[in-house]
């Protein structure tokens, strides 16, 4: 594939997220699409914009199109039905996103929508279609019923974790920024070009935007911006599971591990405590991380770090073969298990909030998170 032309587009959506963001922010403000703080959430600043995600899509966008005029219709062509795809689904979850802002969508009102983003993703070619046995190291083939709903459920799955960690300012932005610098990686071990091309671009976007969005922010993903992010790292780690030919979904599952261990130990602490999994409460990693640390900024760079940890651990397992795997894989385990229990995350103690939305009197869902 052209790296170089990747690597280009990259910096262009950089570029364009960064003059985008202003006027999202304008856009959000004309339109009232703005943060309203209540006994839920962490942030009790009044009025922040909710758009940036599409400061972070036009800066997408403006990269795709970069990448096709500097690769040309050769290089472009390889990946253009992936390419399609990831836009379609993607601009489907940014408009949802941007109503449930602005209006209050309940849970399962969002989900035939990510359903159908799952659906159109899944007809442009990504697809989990195999996996590894890790004892025989036999590759077995899915049948087509079951690689559809196993992708369908790792595509929400990855959507929903990233969009539940977007609580503190700048922690979806910073976090999906370096999940994607590792996914890109293993995409092009793997030598899965449409994994890179929308990872590299992605990265780019996400730092042209994170200026605006590290604390204090000045503007919000919003659900218009983290769904999209968690669409665009679901695809790309689909992409990036072919390379982890002994246990296929490890590597790309070690780097999402920060939202992925917080959705779990949500849905966790939840039903040990016998609340609705789509209730919200303040038990979750970030909740627990800031009233440690004390401030916004010290624990999403503790975050950015735990994420950037992980994804170092899912670099350097993909080289790893034979038995040494498995011990590396067992350690990691017990040291991340040891981490939940230190700050909490495990427990069922947790701050009960209140029964209303944000500015609503609908339940709470798992996807809204507290700010």
């Amino acid at each position: 594939m052209d790296l170089l032309s990747a690597v280009i587009a990259g910096g262009a959506a950089a570029v364009a997220a960064l003059a985008c963001t202003p006027l999202a922010a304008r856009l959000a403000k004309a339109l009232d699409i703005v943060d309203r703080p209540s006994a839920r959430k962490v942030s009790d600043r009044q009025g922040i914009p909710l758009l940036g995600g599409l400061a972070v899509v036009t800066g997408v966008i403006i990269g795709l199109s970069v990448f096709r005029l500097s690769a040309g219709s050769m290089g472009y062509g390889e990946i253009g039905d992936q390419v399609s795809a990831f836009v379609a689904g993607g601009i489907l979850l940014v408009l949802v996103g941007a109503w449930d802002d602005r209006f209050d969508l309940g849970a399962w009102q969002k989900i035939p929508f990510q359903l159908l983003a799952a659906a159109i993703a899944i007809d442009g070619g990504f697809v989990i279609d195999y996996f590894t046995n890790p004892f025989s190291l036999y590759t077995h083939t899915l049948p087509t019923g079951i690689s559809w709903l196993v992708t369908v459920a790792w595509i929400m799955l990855v959507t929903n974790a990233m969009n539940l960690i977007d609580g503190l300012d700048g922690l979806t932005t910073g976090t999906g920024l370096i999940i994607a610098g590792t996914l890109g990686i293993i995409c092009f071990q793997a030598a899965q070009p449409a994994g890179v091309v929308i990872a590299l671009i992605m990265l780019g976007a996400l730092a042209g935007f994170l200026p605006y969005n590290f604390p204090p922010a000045r503007i919000f993903l919003g659900d218009a911006g983290a769904l999209f992010v968690g669409f665009a790292l679901a695809l790309v780690s689909i992409q990036g599971y072919r390379k982890a030919a002994l246990l296929t979904f490890i590597v790309p599952l070690l780097s999402l591990a920060v939202p992925l261990l917080d959705t779990a130990s949500s849905i966790w602490r939840r039903w040990r405590s016998g609340r609705g999994i789509f209730s919200a409460d303040k038990g979750h990693i970030h909740h627990l991380i800031l009233a440690r640390e004390g401030s916004h900024r010290r624990a999403v760079l503790w975050l950015y770090f735990q994420t950037l940890c992980f994804s170092v651990i899912a670099l350097s397992f993909a080289q790893l073969r034979g038995y040494s795997a498995y011990l590396f894989l067992l350690a990691v385990v017990l040291l991340t298990v040891r981490l939940l229990r230190n700050i909490g995350a495990l427990g069922i103690a947790i701050e009960e909030s209140g029964s209303s939305g944000r500015g609503g009197g609908q339940e709470p869902s798992l996807e809204e998170e507290d700010r």
